[in-house]
């Protein structure tokens, strides 16, 4: 079995230009060492008991390179783990309102989890992070007794390996933490190339070697399955989208990220 802790990042279309929704995949039987081993992190790093632990800010009284090593070091845990990361990343521009978008990337990646528990033949528990929105009650309750809809190859796909969805919040799991900083480091990769901040490019690149293992690779190609790093939507129509697209690609790649998918005009999924 499988914890899936969800979470969401680059929500203001106006200081970025990819919508980022992804989760971590965290197997049961390791879940208690990962818990006391983020533990322990967080108490080297001198957190009060009552800290957040997230990508920002760095909490009053602790050193920000302790910091610093408190959030590789947990990531370095969720590798060491067996963790698997299972992300989606949009365009704003294509994906408009950031509700609906939001939900949509919710289905993908819930989806992709379902696929992703077929490799292992288990199950899993969706855990997403709180936040505002009227209509999510009733999209999560549609996505476990209907599952997801409009697929290409099936009007109607039961999430038949997911045996619930329920809410989390920062603080509340360390799992929650864990998210918030893979989420928060993907972000800050993502808006460094995009947003053309060289100066930060080295530490945008460290941050996906750390990201990289935890990714979920084709047995057969090696490289990064789609369901594990997806570029959404699958079919880019827009030369000038798709270009940019391509770009976040190419530099996913020199960062170690070699991902499966084509960026195409035609549906290939």
């Amino acid at each position: 079995m499988y914890f899936f802790y969800c979470d969401e990042t680059n929500l203001d279309p106006e200081h970025s230009d990819f919508f980022v929704y992804g989760g971590i995949a965290i197997p049961v039987e390791n879940a208690r060492a990962l818990h006391n081993k983020i533990e322990e992190i967080r108490h080297k790093a001198n957190f009060k008991e009552n800290d957040l632990f997230k990508f920002n800010p760095c909490p009053d009284g602790v050193k920000y390179q302790d910091f610093v090593k408190a959030k590789e070091g947990t990531m370095k845990a969720a590798v060491e783990h067996n963790c698997v990361f299972i992300v989606s990343i949009i365009l704003h521009k294509i994906g408009h309102d950031i509700e609906e978008a939001r939900r949509n990337e919710i289905n993908r990646v819930v989806y992709h989890f379902d696929c992703y528990l077929n490799r292992p033949n288990t199950f899993g528990l969706v855990l997403i992070d709180r936040f505002n929105d009227k209509q999510i009650d009733e999209h999560l309750r549609t996505k476990f007794s209907i599952g997801v809809t409009g697929l290409p190859f099936t009007p109607k796909k039961r999430l038949e390996n997911i045996i619930g969805f329920h809410y989390s919040a920062i603080g509340q799991s360390h799992f929650s933490s864990l998210i918030d900083i893979l989420i928060g480091s993907l972000r800050f990769s993502v808006n460094t190339h995009s947003k053309g901040k060289s100066p930060k490019l080295g530490t945008a690149k460290y941050l996906l070697s750390l990201i990289e293992p935890l990714f979920y690779r084709d047995p057969y190609t090696k490289k990064i399955h789609q369901i594990s790093l997806n570029f959404s939507p699958n079919t880019i129509k827009s030369a000038k989208y798709r270009e940019q697209y391509e770009s976040l690609k190419k530099f996913f790649e020199e960062s170690g990220i070699n991902t499966g998918q084509d960026i195409s005009d035609e549906c290939h999924y």
